[in-house]
């Protein structure tokens, strides 16, 4: 591009308006600005490589250099970064964050202190306040941990339970009911 002027100021700036409209200014540390025609698009690069831009909208969209990751905050208040590992994060102004890590899982984490992942293959985990989990699995198998116990659902409509002190419980649709000890010597059966 032409340039209309350029100006050099006695603390080492150096400012070149371009026949475009576009205004560069060259710090002496190495980091430069270029202030679009429109004067809303700004572009800093710094002297270490990181690059801040800011769009008409008001996104500011910001490149770290040495850790090659991307933050980006919309206008909204929505920011998103996004890692080289593939790894994204959106933080909603709400408070509420969504992670995709490079495997593609993703980790929901709410305001109130539930999270949820969700796997590729389908795997579901929820995180309750209490510590709770629910995983719900691809096959129609259910879990739930608390701290008293872990129980399994099966989509036949079979429950195992499993207590902290070791004791298993097998409920089975039929009615019948099945209990072993710690050391899984059976206790109880009703056999139908």
């Amino acid at each position: 591009e032409e340039i209309e002027r350029e100006t050099a100021y006695p603390d080492g700036k150096v400012e070149k308006v371009l026949k475009n409209g576009c205004h560069l200014i060259f710090f002496p540390n190495g980091t430069w600005k270029k202030v679009g025609s429109d004067g809303k698009t700004v572009t800093v690069t710094f002297f270490n490589g990181d690059v801040k831009q800011v769009m008409p909208d008001q996104t500011v969209i910001y490149y770290y250099a040495d850790a090659k990751t991307t933050h980006t905050t919309y206008s909204d208040g929505l920011e998103v970064l996004q890692f080289s590992n593939g790894q994204i994060e959106k933080h909603y102004p709400d408070g509420k964050k969504e992670i995709t890590f490079p495997d593609q899982t993703i980790k929901n984490l709410f305001t109130d202190g539930q999270e949820e992942s969700i796997f590729p293959d389908g795997t579901i985990v929820r995180i309750q306040r209490d510590g709770s989990k629910t995983i719900e699995f691809n096959n129609g198998q259910r879990e739930l941990h608390t701290s008293e116990f872990k129980r399994r659902e099966y989509p036949d409509g079979t429950v195992k339970t499993v207590y902290m002190n070791g004791q298993q419980e097998t409920k089975y649709i039929s009615g019948r009911v099945r209990v072993k000890d710690k050391d899984g010597n059976i206790i109880m059966d009703t056999k139908l």
